[in-house]
């Protein structure tokens, strides 16, 4: 917020608007509700959600692990391979009755073993105990000082698979937000901040009230993002 241009009054309801918003919320909606132009209702938006993203918290305890791509519409190669497709990886904490409590999703270069041993030490706590579908790289966790178990899942579908549901719920409630609420954006060159911002949401969504001043202090602290660094591409992990 510093130096802006914006009342504090905008910015405070661009946060409500992004933080309470379950299915996304798109630069051009949020400029239609906030009043301001697209180039300041899409920057706004993502400082906010580079705010979120940077609200790092590892996870611990049981969690469950799966690969992930969006895109992939243009022709090419099929599967793992094609370029169109962005890898990520989501991974969900479970509470002791197996429901879901918080979730964390990063876009990776590729499913190697060198990148998700660095995902690991980053966004898992030494001493949790990973499952996952058998996935080789998967095995690297273990280099972060966690357990690693895993079922190899096959050509059996998900419904087969009834250990695996809260990881898939998630991916597919984020493909969903993508497909309602963003009909084009960038994926492939912002993932950070999509992915970071759906994960904000869901973690804190036992407390929206608490959301918003949670999340005002957060870009308050968060490090300065113009314009120039906004629009670079992100590098993955």
């Amino acid at each position: 917020m510093d130096s802006s241009k914006l009342p504090l009054t905008t910015w405070f309801l661009a946060i409500y608007l992004i933080s309470q918003a379950k299915t996304g919320l798109s630069a051009l909606a949020l400029m239609r509700q906030i009043g301001v132009s697209y180039r300041s209702a899409w920057l706004l938006h993502h400082k906010v959600m580079q705010a979120m993203a940077d609200a790092k918290q590892p996870l611990g305890g049981d969690i469950l692990l799966d690969d992930a791509y969006l895109g992939g519409e243009k022709p090419g190669t099929p599967g793992r391979g094609s370029p169109n497709k962005v890898p990520f990886v989501t991974a969900v904490e479970l509470t002791s009755d197996g429901r879901p409590r918080r979730v964390k999703m990063n876009a990776l270069t590729g499913f190697t073993s060198r990148a998700i041993a660095q995902w690991a030490r980053q966004n898992l706590l030494p001493g949790s105990d990973v499952c996952s579908d058998g996935l080789a790289c998967f095995d690297a966790v273990i280099h972060a000082d966690c357990a690693h178990s895993y079922v190899v899942v096959g050509q059996r579908k998900p419904r087969e698979l009834p250990l695996f549901q809260w990881v898939n719920t998630v991916i597919g409630n984020l493909k969903t937000m993508i497909g309602g609420a963003h009909k084009h954006f960038q994926f492939s060159k912002y993932p950070h901040r999509y992915l970071g911002a759906f994960c904000y949401r869901f973690n804190h969504r036992f407390n929206l009230r608490g959301m918003v001043e949670t999340l005002i202090g957060q870009v308050m602290l968060t490090t300065k993002r113009p314009e120039q660094l906004l629009r670079r591409a992100e590098v993955h992990a």
